[in-house]
């Protein structure tokens, strides 16, 4: 190497060892620093270029799913700078509601699988909505398809078809409390021979009328199943004694709830007295309608002898409250549209305190109907119970007795069908209160499987073959004619139909109001 271009050595330490001089003072590094700079200039260039112009496509995981599409580029609708996205980035649009609880979160998943207000306490296990529901797979993919390993995070069953447990209407042999006199066998017969059908399983659709999505059924209801057949014209009440002055077990008449004007009774003034029958100090009355007012204000006038410290509120409804606490929202909205009906009839009454009355009660109308309205609301049924210590206590014996025998006279025709205690007709449950929160399809089944192949609890097909009835203990009409779950593992298994959890099961409560529009603009 030339001497020139040698270089030129230092020494380093007190040991003076050799070194090269530029080692120790390097040369300056502008040119490079610059061409740096350029290149971090250029990248954050082509960064705010993506987000703002190109929605952010470098960044992004992927495109969203069909449901959220329309943020588009708007990554600050769901994500947080430098954090993870968050539940309350969520709630922004899925809480349209106002509640306090909030339909999507894990509290109210409690309080809706278990009914119990002990458990809204938020449960330090809670996941983050997006660990269900992951984001940016796609606009073909499902976000509310969550898979079983999800699910069995918290519920330790195992696959549907190893260690799901038995419906608890099976295992536990659950009824609905009816109170209705009813028997399938009996029924079935009669519309196969009053229609004339061939297959069977048509009369099971001739009161069982299908939603108008097809998928469940609408509760049964007298119009519908029932008038075709049952009371007719001819039907009467049996004789009643009068009520009077001296008489308090008897019943009014048309003429007297037309002079009193109570609230409620407007009814009245359609009714004529060609529909009764008197006697001396007895009356009838021919025909009998289903919900006959006439019968049900004397109901309640002497159930108001029998209790007289019973609820105000037992006195709106038109049925005896039951004892299910799950129908306890059913009640308190029988019982508003009672007292709506109530405030129309006083609104062309004259005086300015019934009118500011009215104005009162128009407001208590309007707090309780927005409480009925709020799912998560604890309703008490307690209100409309009556109980041994309600009973008045002046009467003795055989005033009870002879109130009671005029009950009975009363509701001669009813009692056909329903049940009558403590003066009033027990509530009809009209629909079963079993997997509510699932869901199931009828019109896909039908395809594959008869009505009565998998509702097989009562032996229908074997009485009808016979034309016979079957014993009220095998056929009633509190029965859960349900499948068990052996019948639903007969064809949802891996190899068969799909098998996941939420192929059934529902998780967030609020799926039943999602069709009521109205709730969002609220």
């Amino acid at each position: 190497m030339a001497k020139g271009k040698q270089k030129r050595k230092g020494y380093f330490s007190d040991l003076r060892l050799p070194v090269v001089k530029e080692y120790i003072y390097p040369s300056a590094r502008s040119s490079l620093l610059m061409i740096g700079g350029i290149g971090a200039f250029l990248v954050a260039v082509v960064f705010v270029f993506n987000l703002t112009v190109q929605s952010g496509s470098l960044v992004s995981n992927g495109p969203l799913s069909s449901n959220h599409a329309s943020f588009g580029g708007e990554c600050a609708s769901c994500h947080t700078a430098f954090d993870r996205v968050s539940d309350a980035k969520c709630s922004v649009c899925h809480e349209k509601f106002g509640d306090e609880l909030g339909a999507f979160t894990y509290s109210s998943h409690y309080l809706y699988r278990s009914g119990d207000f002990t458990r809204l306490v938020p449960s330090p296990d809670e996941v983050a909505c997006f660990s269900c529901h992951p984001e940016h797979q796609g606009t073909s993919s499902s976000i509310t398809q969550v898979p079983d390993a999800t699910c069995t995070t918290c519920h330790e069953y195992g696959s549907f078809n190893s260690r799901h447990p038995e419906f608890a209407f099976a295992s536990e042999k659950i009824e609905d409390p009816a109170n209705l006199k009813f028997s399938h066998t009996q029924h079935v017969t009669e519309v196969i021979n009053q229609e004339g059908l061939v297959d069977i399983e048509q009369s099971c659709l001739y009161c069982h009328h299908a939603r108008d999505e097809g998928k469940s059924f609408k509760p049964i209801s007298f119009e519908t199943a029932c008038s075709a057949c049952h009371i007719s014209t001819s039907v009467s009440t049996a004789w009643l004694p009068i009520a009077s002055s001296s008489r308090r077990a008897g019943v009014q008449t048309i003429g007297s709830i037309q002079t009193r004007q109570a609230p409620g009774t407007r009814w009245a003034d359609y009714m004529t007295s060609a529909e009764f029958q008197q006697r001396r100090d007895e009356v009838r009355k021919r025909p009998v309608y289903h919900r006959d007012p006439w019968i049900l204000e004397n109901l309640k006038r002497l159930q108001d002898e029998l209790y007289r410290d019973r609820n105000d509120l037992a006195e709106l409804l038109q049925a005896s409250a039951g004892e299910d606490p799950r129908g306890a929202r059913a009640l308190y909205t029988e019982a508003l549209a009672t007292l709506e009906d109530y405030a129309e009839e006083l609104r062309s009454a004259p005086g300015r305190d019934v009118q500011k009355a009215l104005n009162e009660l128009d407001e208590l109308i309007r707090v309780v109907k927005a409480r009925i309205r709020d799912p998560f609301s604890p309703m008490d049924e307690t209100k409309f119970l009556l109980g041994p210590d309600d009973i008045n206590p002046d009467l003795d014996a055989a005033d009870i007795a002879e109130l009671e025998s005029v009950v009975d006279g009363l509701t001669e025709t009813c009692q056909t069908c329903h049940t009558v205690q403590q003066s009033a007709i027990l509530r009809v449950q009209k629909d079963q209160r079993v997997l509510i929160r699932s869901e199931f399809d009828h019109r896909v089944h039908i395809i594959q499987r008869g009505c009565l192949e998998c509702h097989s609890s009562i032996p229908i097909r074997e009485h009808v073959a016979r034309d016979s009835v079957a014993t009220a203990a095998i056929d009633h009409a509190g029965i859960q004619n349900l499948p068990t779950i052996e019948t639903c593992q007969s064809c949802h298994a891996p190899a068969k139909a799909v098998n996941t959890c939420v192929s059934c099961h529902l998780f967030h409560p609020d799926k039943s109001q999602h069709t009521n529009l109205l709730r969002y603009f609220e």
